[in-house]
């Protein structure tokens, strides 16, 4: 694992990688919208509404998938002492809070019109927003220490409770009686909804996977350099201070 910690092998490799997953994102994210405002049908109960499903359960998966990754990633900095693990996580966060808070807006934007409410405390929606709050408590927490190695093993440690949350995301639906409606994608007995709405939203949720990767290794390039330049500076002052320092003679004038 040690052998991917160096940053210099990371922003080559990355610099590599980064065109083709652009390229690759913007073609299924344009490809998704297609399908999902012209191809897809509109649903028999919930009209023209049910198309804002192709933004809320692919931002609600990535929001989930977002924050294991930061928790894995915390995971080996605290165990492996990963260099570039804390980057990752710490680059994460933002990119999972802003999923989050797309999945809540476009959730409430959905609910209106079928719940006639706008906000409801079901234990989903309760639980989202526990996450979201999860997510400002790492980045606050992270960034409340001069010392940024103390920062980020309290972020991780909160990053590694919070991981508590994701399992009942996922089955609140199951445990409790919720106005969600119960999983229809990944299930035992397989997917419930239509093929013509399950491919769209599919090609959406791979395409948000790849903005997710893509908008993070970015992240990461920036972070690596934003600590090169502050170490080059740190160096710099050094020297300044012992130049201005000097040798002194026995009257303690500089040589």
């Amino acid at each position: 694992m040690h052998r991917f910690a160096n940053p210099t092998r990371f922003m080559r490799a990355s610099a590599l990688v980064l065109p083709w997953l652009a390229v690759a994102t913007a073609l299924l994210l344009g490809a998704g919208l297609l399908l999902a405002l012209f191809v897809a049908p509109p649903d028999y109960q919930q009209g023209e509404s049910v198309r804002i499903m192709y933004v809320h359960v692919p931002a609600a998966w990535l929001a989930s998938a977002a924050y294991l990754s930061l928790a894995v990633a915390s995971a080996i900095a605290l165990i492996w002492r990963h260099p570039l693990a804390d980057i990752a996580a710490q680059e994460a966060a933002p990119i999972g809070a802003v999923f989050t808070a797309i999945c809540l807006l476009s959730g409430s934007l959905w609910g209106k019109p079928m719940w006639g409410a706008w906000w409801v405390w079901d234990a989903r929606l309760t639980s989202m927003l526990v996450l979201f709050f999860l997510y400002l408590g790492y980045i606050a927490l992270v960034n409340a220490f001069d010392d940024e190695e103390r920062g980020a093993r309290a972020g991780a440690i909160l990053a590694l409770v919070g991981v508590v949350d994701l399992p009942i995301i996922k089955f609140s639906v199951d445990w409790w009686n919720t106005l969600h409606q119960p999983a229809s994608v990944f299930r035992l007995g397989g997917p419930t909804i239509a093929v013509s709405m399950l491919a769209p939203l599919l090609v959406m949720a791979l395409g948000f996977t790849l903005f997710f990767a893509t908008v993070l290794l970015l992240r990461m390039r920036a972070a690596i350099l934003a600590r090169k330049l502050r170490a080059l500076r740190r160096a710099e002052a050094e020297a300044a201070g012992r130049f201005a320092a000097g040798p002194r003679d026995a009257a303690g004038s500089v040589l």
